[in-house]
């Protein structure tokens, strides 16, 4: 066979309008392949020079680089820089029990995101793993990823195209585009030569794209582009090169911890000096009260206690079918403003169903889910009870006209359609009308009249008995035409001008309620074995007899209207950016309760003519609708929206959807049904593609942001009585009442089970009631640090500075003596002031879980996991007191009961104390909770 030269570089990445412009022939020429394909020694060649057909893929960082960045944070570098001050104090418990702080934080926060990042990628499957081409002149089947431009490509219906490609050949070639553009309905393809430079290369109606499906038809095809050339792989560049925005958690913690550690450390520094300058102490122990206000005032727990909550929601998240590949997800979904969706597959179910068929005074509606070919056929009561052989008239009709056909999958329980979408829509309900394939092989096919992009319309020919009989579905503006009766109950009646004034008012009527509306004739052609009717096809499609029309819809997922109402309820705004038709995309809209009349319609060329402004002005619309967008579009809109100050959340399933995914502060992208690409880029991924999961995931979200707040309160409510002791001893002089390691047990021991049991409260009842918190809205806001440090602290540091006094007063110590004449009662006493501040925290961790709400009314069993977690919590106490090594480790004694006793009391003093101040709150602040109104809030713009 003749070999003409190799392309080049520059060939490969010609534009796509370039090798749509061509002739097959020329298109081969310049390809340098042949008709009959590459010789595999040419396949090899070009593979090793243009390298395998891959999406581009940027590897992750390696595993030990992002382990070293978990030990690398702000935070963490603080406990370092404190473990070495430790070890240069002479103090080597203290060093050790800083860095298992580390070394825990740091592992646990690496391992969980680790294994979230993994187990997404386990779903990869982007590009068909097989592909079928013509090499030497023979059909052979390669993996895709050994695809080469200048390969023919063989296509047949469901086949996933893995290369751009120019159609040589194309027999009624229909494919499904939406993984690129969002449009659900499938485009008809040709090999005919276009020369269109202002259109996009998608619409280019010669060329085959990877990773589109075909749906109809078959073809053949000469690549032209493969890996990052092809417009797959430019839409995942795009994606890629997106950075990743913090999460709104990641963001608030960088503040929390700075300023806590910046607090901290200047704290520590005055401390020190202040020592120095009182001028009774040495510089050692300036130096050890300076590292124990440090010590104090970090809250080693913070975040260790958060990662276990994060880790813990997003166990809950996989049990309700999402996956949360970083832990700051799942509580970024709960500060969600605004949420971007596309239409296909996400709000409705990626398959079409006929949902009414008309046929004159007859309507039936049809019930069912997918593709099954099982459900209901309603009727309106009044109907002429001739209305069930009307319908199956029509049904059968159209069923016999389709090439498609449904599959019962038993491994995923549920039909699947192989072919065109609408034609398995048909066979689904003419399968609910009784017409199952059984009955349907009855009337044997004689021939065919194919569907093209002039006709529009398909008609068959077959053998009733001993008649054929034509049937044919279409257009109605190209049947409707050709048609001179219409079935009616007696049989058949002259089509009159009246009639058809009826069938197009119902067609219009259905057009604008989004759906895709079909027109059924057929037409007797006499004995089935007089063949003259084949040599006279144009003779067939006339003087029909029109039957009825089917309206076809691409359904709303079941769940998605309860989604979207909380999803309003909760203050935020959902938005539908869509690729498809502006009127089904409104029409569905409508249908699942997301705009309704006042609803503004802005399609793709109109946003590209918008400037920025204008953009920004248009977007204060509570009721805006994108449709026939672009991937550029839909990043666009984020960014806008971004700029408005809104935490924006984005979700898709097509490759097309990636950069807006990875740009957004959360990309949610669909699991079952979504491109690798999608996936890869997103934070979160629907493992059932349901759009409620999303809801459930704010919820959830929103719970863990109130959570946080609730376990940090609890964490910095106890540093005020670990400060207090150092304060009184520079002060005063007397012996120091808490020692760092005493601290350190409190931190990293008593306290932290019960912060992770705060971090699993229940949501409260109102938390998808309330408007989404604003961007000014700190984790660390001033309510919060003055309630743990003003009020709950204070407290805390009273009780636990009495319990240590009271045990000297036990000893014979009376007011005004000398605490230094009771050396045998420092041991104790320090050990009573720990657990004062222990008994203090169990009392705490209660009047932490609502900030208003009364502990009695939320109920003492409503979160069990508080109750275990405190019981764990009294039983390291009484390990860290009366097990000798432990107790020798961080100087405790044991208490007598006179100690226990009084100590005992305080969890219920403090608590009730705590319930005064929210009984006061209550009675002279109502909450106004519902009153807030978030930064960048949309309203009614004024045209």
């Amino acid at each position: 066979m003749t070999v003409h030269r190799p392309p080049s570089r520059s060939d490969l990445f010609s534009t796509a309008h370039h090798w749509a412009s061509l002739l097959p022939e020329a298109c081969l020429e310049a390809l340098g392949s042949h008709a009959e394909g590459l010789s595999a020694s040419e396949a090899h060649a070009r593979l090793v020079r243009f390298g395998p057909n891959a999406t581009p893929h940027i590897p992750p960082p390696p595993w030990y680089r992002e382990l070293a960045r978990a030990f690398g944070n702000f935070f963490a570098l603080l406990l370092w820089l404190a473990s070495a001050l430790a070890w240069v104090a002479g103090m080597p418990q203290l060093t050790i029990a800083i860095l298992f702080v580390v070394v825990v934080n740091g592992t646990f926060s690496f391992w969980q995101e680790y294994r979230a990042e993994r187990a997404a990628e386990a779903l990869e499957a982007l590009l068909p793993r097989r592909a079928r081409v013509r090499r030497e002149g023979e059909v052979r089947d390669v993996a895709n990823t050994e695809v080469v431009p200048g390969d023919i490509l063989i296509l047949c219906a469901g086949d996933q195209v893995p290369a751009d490609a120019r159609l040589l050949r194309a027999q009624e070639l229909r494919l499904d585009l939406s993984t690129l553009t969002g449009e659900s309905r499938p485009a008809p393809r040709t090999a005919a030569p276009v020369s269109r430079s202002g259109e996009p290369a998608i619409s280019l109606p010669n060329l085959v794209f990877a990773g589109t499906l075909v749906v109809g038809g078959t073809g053949e095809a000469v690549v032209f582009a493969t890996g990052e050339a092809t417009e797959f792989g430019r839409l995942a560049a795009l994606a890629q090169r997106q950075p990743e925005a913090q999460s709104p958690l990641q963001r608030e913690l960088v503040r929390v911890t700075r300023a806590v550690s910046t607090v901290a450390v200047a704290l520590g520094a005055a401390s020190f000096f202040a020592a120095e300058a009182v001028g009774q102490f040495s510089a050692a122990d300036a130096f050890v009260f300076a590292l124990g206000m440090i010590v104090a005032n970090v809250p080693e727990g913070l975040l260790p206690t958060l990662s276990l909550a994060l880790a813990t929601a997003v166990r809950i998240m996989a049990r309700q079918n999402a996956l949360v590949k970083r832990l700051s997800t799942v509580e970024a979904l709960g500060a969600a403003t605004v949420i971007l969706t596309d239409k296909t597959g996400t709000l409705t179910q990626n398959q079409m169903r006929v949902r009414e068929a008309w046929m004159g005074s007859v309507r039936a509606v049809f019930q069912g889910a997918g593709y099954e070919p099982t459900g209901n056929v309603e009727y309106d009561p009044r109907a002429d009870p001739s209305a069930p052989a009307l319908t199956t008239r029509v049904l059968r009709a159209a069923a016999l006209c389709c090439n498609a056909r449904l599959e019962y999958d038993s491994t995923k329980g549920r039909w699947l359609a192989r072919g065109d979408a609408t034609e398995a829509a048909i066979l689904a309900a003419a399968g609910k009308a009784g017409l199952t394939a059984e009955r349907l092989a009855l009337w044997p096919r004689l021939a065919e009249l194919p569907f093209d992009s002039v006709r529009k319309r398909m008609t068959t020919v077959h053998q009733d008995g001993t008649r054929a009989v034509a049937c044919t579905k279409g257009a109605l503006s190209e049947v409707l035409e050709l048609c001179s009766r219409v079935g009616v109950a007696a049989g058949e009646s002259p089509l009159s001008a009246e009639r058809k004034r009826a069938i197009v008012e119902a067609h219009r009527a259905l057009t604008e309620q989004g759906l895709r509306v079909l027109a059924v004739a057929e037409k007797d052609l006499g004995s089935a074995s007089d063949a003259a009717w084949e040599q006279a096809a144009h003779e067939v499609e006339q003087e029909l007899t029109f039957l009825g029309l089917l309206a076809l819809e691409d359904p709303p997922r079941p769940e998605v209207p309860a989604a979207i109402a909380a999803c309003r309820q909760a203050g935020i705004r959902v938005c539908m950016v869509t690729g498809d038709d502006p009127h089904t995309a409104l029409a569905i809209g409508k249908t699942i309760g997301l705009y309704g009349e006042d609803a503004l319609v802005v399609c793709g060329p109109e946003l590209d003519a918008m400037h920025a402004a204008r953009l920004d002005q248009l977007l204060r619309r509570d009721a805006i609708l994108f449709a026939r967008t672009t991937p550029e579009h839909k990043l666009r809109l984020v960014e806008a929206f971004q700029r408005r100050g809104e935490v924006v959340a984005v979700t898709g399933d097509g490759v097309n959807d990636a950069p807006a995914l990875r740009r957004a502060e959360i990309g949610v992208a669909m699991g079952a049904s979504g491109t690798d690409v999608a996936r890869e880029a997103a934070d979160m991924i629907l493992l059932d593609d349901h759009f409620a999961t999303i809801v459930a995931a704010i919820r959830e979200g929103r719970a863990v942001f109130d959570n946080v707040r609730k376990f940090i309160t609890y964490i910095l409510a106890s540093n005020i009585p670990e400060i207090v002791p150092f304060v009184l001893f520079v002060i005063f002089a007397i012996p120091l009442p808490l020692t760092v390691m005493q601290i350190l047990a409190v931190d990293l021991g008593t306290d932290l089970f019960p912060a992770l049991a705060l971090g699993r409260e229940p949501a409260e009842p109102d938390v998808m009631q309330r408007p989404p918190r604003t961007r000014r809205e700190r984790l660390l806001d001033w309510r919060t640090l003055l309630r743990a440090y003003a009020w709950l602290g204070p407290i805390q540091a009273a009780l636990s500075i009495a319990a240590f006094f009271w045990t000297y007063w036990l000893y014979g110590w009376t007011f005004g003596e000398s605490l230094n004449a009771y050396e045998g009662a420092y041991p104790q006493a320090t050990t009573a002031t720990f657990a004062a501040i222990v008994a203090c925290q169990v009392g705490n961790a209660f009047a932490c879980r609502s900030e208003r709400t009364s502990t009695f009314a939320l109920g003492f069993t409503s979160n069990r996991p508080l109750l275990l977690a405190i019981g764990i919590e009294l039983a390291l106490l009484f390990v860290f007191i009366y097990w000798p090594p432990l107790g020798w480790v961080f100087d405790f004694a044991p208490l007598e009961p006179q100690q226990w006793a009084l100590i005992a009391s305080f969890p219920l003093v403090f608590l009730l104390v705590e319930e005064s101040r929210k009984l006061v709150m209550r009675a002279f602040w109502p909450d106004n909770t519902a009153s807030r109104v978030r930064r960048g809030s949309f309203d009614t713009a004024t045209d």
